[in-house]
């Protein structure tokens, strides 16, 4: 029987950073495991989370690989056919190097949804279906990066613009920004316990879509 494929494309989150020790948490810490390990032996989880990804922006700094729009398209057709696409895009967009209000960021979103959606990577040639979730609200703790210094007011202002892109477009939406706490360690990733309720909340979400 063919299984059915969930493409999970992410950050850091899906990547699985753990700011306690900023190496990558064990598999069935992770979302994607927590996701993999509820659902049943019907369906394929893979995990495509890059450290640093950005929507579709270069990083001056580290590079064109961390533009989210470069690696979408060869992503998605090495995956094909894809029943979900899970999208948790975003935190980095945030960063100071960038200079985005918040409304560029959803833009940059909306972006990446229209070519997932153009991309007849889905069943029989079709769109894949689409997961939107929003990245988790930024927390400015003493030892927040300088990168994010000023992105908490900009963090709250994207589940909204995340709302309206799922509305418009006809998705899927999770919005965590309201479950999902950010660590205390350095106020932009989310810890092991946060990473399981997290995988939790989606896997809910996933199984009431493709039911």
């Amino acid at each position: 029987m063919t299984k059915k494929t969930v493409l999970c494309y992410g950050d850091s989150i899906t990547w699985g950073y753990n700011p306690a020790n900023q190496n990558r948490m064990a598999w069935d810490e992770r979302w994607t495991g927590v996701l993999t390990n509820g659902l049943n032996d019907d369906y394929l989880v893979i995990e495509e989370g890059l450290k640093g990804r950005t929507t579709t922006w270069n990083d001056p700094i580290d590079g064109a690989s961390k533009n989210g729009l470069n690696y979408l398209i060869p992503c998605l057709d090495s995956h094909k056919p894809i029943d979900l696409c899970i999208l948790l895009l975003g935190l980095n967009d945030l960063k100071k190097r960038f200079s985005l209000p918040s409304i560029e960021i959803a833009r940059g979103i909306t972006v990446i949804i229209e070519v997932i959606k153009k991309s007849r990577t889905g069943i029989d040639g079709s769109a894949p279906k689409i997961l939107l979730i929003t990245p988790p609200i930024i927390n400015p703790v003493e030892d927040l990066s300088q990168e994010f210094r000023n992105s908490h007011n900009k963090s709250l202002k994207l589940p909204g613009y995340y709302a309206k892109i799922a509305r418009d477009y006809g998705l899927e939406f999770l919005d965590i920004s309201k479950t999902i706490n950010v660590s205390e360690m350095d106020g932009v990733h989310i810890e092991v316990a946060e990473q399981l309720k997290l995988g939790n909340l989606v896997l809910k979400k996933v199984k009431e879509i493709m039911q």
